[in-house]
């Protein structure tokens, strides 16, 4: 089993005495269901539902008193109502409106029971009017494995404990070994697993196959109307050759559909957590307001599959820095996918910077928020003169901390700008991104 950082969040939860029925969100194929079944582990009662099944979704239209059905659920699963700790999973919830519905009820009428529903097609509900109970849930995202989780699952658990102890640099090279596999097979639990069994990085292309085959069969659950479900598919299909890079809607990938409709098609396929539209952002200090009028940067859920779809693995080997591989989008996107996998609520959202003129092109690839500052963070090799927009940035903010991520060893540079203002530049290895907030306090 990998060993998920979300299963602190649901210990936390768990424990929480004011617990609300927890809502797990999250792409198809990301680990939801085995985090639960193993989560469940933890439990004396565990009570199950797949809404997939006609009998289990019939027990919602069968029984409105919460009493009734806990029990009809508890005969479903086989189980003796008894008094001890009981975690009831509904899977595949959005197969049944009333069983959201009833999510509010399990917290007011029945505290006792922890209840944790999933679903990968939850935005369906939203397309019939149908919404979870507001006040009534609680919502955790989940991703793909990130890097130490990677590393967990391919039984490397003592450089796992490295990189989360932020003491890795004596095995530099090793770690951006393992980071290299990491990137060429992404953090999808089942290639992760398959890896960790054959140490063959051909082994997995059927799983990819799966995957994309997967999303694409999905569309006709989400899309409303067949103009809809074209567009979708297009991009699912073509979308991923343009990973890292900022589109536009208008006839996006060479196609005749047009920005309205597109964007329609976007969004409904960030609400499925395939991928995310990354805006950017004018300001140098919190808070962060995202600029929606400017093009967006496409991010796919997992890079592995970009990888695999667009075709580019070869290219990727070729290349001696990850920075340099087609023409650096790689290492950008597998920044950001590292950098989500660090977000547990479902509206977190990444941002990248520009300057407020239009016309210019300075640009530092991401945002992040730390102790009440706006840190830039660029992905890039080079020297520390070549890093113009990253200058721009540091003499319009309001503090003394960069980052530029790379694939050589840790280090923090003093930099001073054109302009005169001295900065500190942390230089941090690729496989310290899902750590770089604990770097960041151990170094400050």
């Amino acid at each position: 089993m990998i060993q998920r950082n979300a299963m602190i969040f649901l210990d936390e939860w768990a424990k929480n005495s004011d617990r609300k029925p927890l809502v797990l969100r999250g792409a198809r194929q990301v680990g939801k269901t085995t985090l639960v079944n193993e989560f469940a582990l933890k439990y004396e009662v565990y009570l199950k539902l797949n809404l997939d099944k006609e009998s289990h979704r019939k027990l919602f239209d069968d029984y409105e008193e919460i009493p009734d059905l806990i029990d009809a659920i508890y005969r479903m699963n086989r189980q003796q109502k008894k008094d001890s700790t009981t975690l009831l999973f509904i899977d595949e919830i959005q197969n049944s409106p009333k069983a959201v519905a009833i999510l509010r009820y399990f917290y007011e009428e029945a505290s006792w029971l922890h209840v944790i529903a999933a679903g990968s097609l939850l935005e369906s509900l939203i397309e019939r009017s149908v919404s979870f109970p507001v006040g009534r849930v609680e919502y955790l995202a989940i991703h793909p494995c990130s890097f130490p989780e990677f590393l967990n699952g391919i039984g490397e658990t003592f450089d796992q404990e490295l990189i989360e102890s932020v003491n890795a640099e004596g095995v530099h090279d090793r770690m951006m070994q393992y980071f290299r596999n990491f990137i060429f097979m992404g953090g999808m639990p089942a290639i992760v697993k398959k890896y960790s069994e054959k140490r063959d990085v051909l082994a997995v292309n059927n799983i990819f196959e799966g995957l994309v085959t997967a999303y694409s069969d999905d569309v006709e659950k989400y899309a409303h109307n067949n103009t809809l479900v074209q567009i979708i598919r297009f991009i699912i299909h073509e979308g991923w050759k343009y990973a890292g890079e900022t589109i536009s809607f208008e006839r996006f990938g060479g196609s005749n559909y047009r920005s309205r409709e597109v964007g329609e098609a976007f969004r409904v396929l960030e609400k499925t957590m395939l991928l995310e539209l990354v805006y950017p952002t004018t300001s140098t200090q919190l808070p962060l307001l995202t600029s929606k009028s400017r093009k967006p940067k496409l991010i796919w859920l997992d890079t592995g599959i970009v990888n695999y779809v667009a075709n580019v693995r070869e290219a990727f080997y070729s290349v001696s820095n990850i920075e340099e591989a087609w023409r650096g989008k790689i290492a950008e996107h597998i920044v950001a996918q590292e950098l989500l996998a660090l977000e547990t609520h479902v509206s977190g959202h990444r941002q990248y910077w520009v300057k407020e003129k239009y016309q210019s092109t300075a640009e530092v690839d991401f945002i992040i928020e730390f102790k009440g500052k706006a840190i830039p963070i660029e992905v890039k090799s080079g020297t520390n003169a070549h890093l113009r927009s990253l200058h721009q940035f540091m003499n319009r903010t309001n503090h003394d901390i960069a980052v530029r991520i790379w694939s050589k060893p840790f280090s923090i540079d003093p930099v001073k700008t054109i302009d005169g203002k001295e900065f500190r530049l942390f230089n941090v290895p690729f496989y310290y991104i899902s750590v770089l907030e604990k770097l960041l306090e151990k170094y400050l």
